[in-house]
């Protein structure tokens, strides 16, 4: 049976949220791939060399808020300004520690950004999101 997400993006620079987080998703059994990016700066140039050996298109983004260098709100900017073709059909959420309501606040405010969540990320969170984002998270995505 074809596994609801394809590939996941984690934008995170905590190697035990990173671990953690790998494990609950091949767990739950609803995604066939996932990519690790540290930083913002890591994520925007995986989101944009698709002609990479190792690029697989992900159907959801998590970004954490508090990111070294380029901290999540401004690759979320950064994203934004990316070319419409790599932004469709991909779900960007929060996955985050921080429960500032300027950040919950500052999140909703962004286009893309479709949901705001607390790690840690568990099964029944993802099983939320593929419940909530049907549409947009299924594995017939454009190859890649």
């Amino acid at each position: 049976m074809p596994r609801p997400i394809h590939c996941i993006l984690l934008v995170d620079d905590d190697p035990d949220d990173n671990f953690l987080h790998q494990v609950v998703i091949e767990d739950s059994e609803l995604c066939d791939h996932v990519r690790v990016a540290e930083t913002g700066t890591e994520a925007l140039r995986y989101l944009q060399e698709t002609s990479h050996t190792d690029y697989i298109r992900p159907d959801l983004i998590l970004t954490d808020v508090n990111l070294p260098g380029m901290n999540g709100f401004e690759f979320l900017e950064q994203y934004h300004r990316l070319d419409d073709q790599l932004k469709s059909r991909l779900a960007v959420l929060v996955l985050t520690t921080s429960l500032a309501p300027r950040d919950t606040q500052r999140a909703a405010t962004l286009p893309h950004v479709k949901g705001y969540y607390t790690k840690p990320l568990t099964i029944n969170m993802l099983q939320a999101i593929v419940d909530q984002y049907p549409s947009t998270l299924t594995n017939d995505t454009l190859p890649g």
